[in-house]
């Protein structure tokens, strides 16, 4: 499990020039009408916020999954989301190489929920005060996202609901770095992370780690057979 947690805080590390590309510009929105020490506090909430809806959607699914698998008896059914979850990781690195896009099929998944949850976010803008820029970032963390998506699929083999939603807790402490100093101005970032170098390192790096995942989970799977 710990090497679970690891891996999806370099997860969130390495893939968040798909959050900056998404999410970035939203600095600038929390920043209207409010002063350099503000924009600071509102922007720490924002992501603060968003962070505490990765890590719900991680207990939900880490429980249910969880849940249902002993329910219905089938000791393997864990092991085959593993296997899932270490595709998902393959497909991740694909996209963040820009080798393959198949990532963005996933994300439209979630489109017909966002269109009902984004007005409650615009209805905060321009925020009034720093703090609401937490229940700004706990419905921002419901975008359409297949960086979270992939991460989920970890949160669903984590055995329970803590784990779940610690996982996806530690992958949002990986976004929190370039967020933070995107959102603060620091363009440096948004370059290092759009160069083609870095996205191919990153790429082969998420696309290792999901080969590894899909190794181990399937001598696991011959193991219990």
């Amino acid at each position: 499990m710990t090497a679970d947690f690891i891996g999806a805080f370099i997860v969130g590390l390495l893939g968040t020039g798909h959050c900056v590309g998404m999410c970035g510009g939203l600095g600038a929105l929390l920043s209207i009408g409010n002063g350099a020490y503000k924009s600071t506090v509102a922007i720490i909430f924002y992501n603060v916020g968003r962070i505490l809806s990765y890590s719900l959607f991680g207990a939900l699914i880490g429980g249910l999954s969880t849940t249902l698998s002993q329910l219905s008896m089938l000791n393997h059914s864990l092991v085959w989301l593993r296997i899932l979850s270490a595709i998902m990781m393959i497909i991740l690195g694909l996209y963040v190489g820009r080798w393959w896009f198949g990532l963005l099929r996933l994300e439209k998944l979630g489109t017909g929920i966002w269109k009902y949850i984004s007005p409650l976010g615009r209805k905060l803008l321009p925020l009034k005060k720093s703090w609401h820029a937490l229940p700004f970032g706990i419905i921002w963390g419901w975008l359409p996202c297949g960086l979270v998506y992939s991460a989920l699929t970890w949160a669903a083999v984590s055995g329970g609901t803590l784990e779940g939603a610690l996982i996806m807790g530690a992958f949002g402490v990986g976004t929190l770095p370039s967020m933070l100093l995107v959102g603060l101005g620091a363009t440096q970032i948004k370059q290092l992370q759009q160069s083609p170098t870095f996205r191919t390192i990153a790429a082969i790096s998420i696309i290792c780690y999901g080969i590894y995942t899909g190794y181990s989970s399937i001598n696991m799977l011959i193991n219990l057979s």
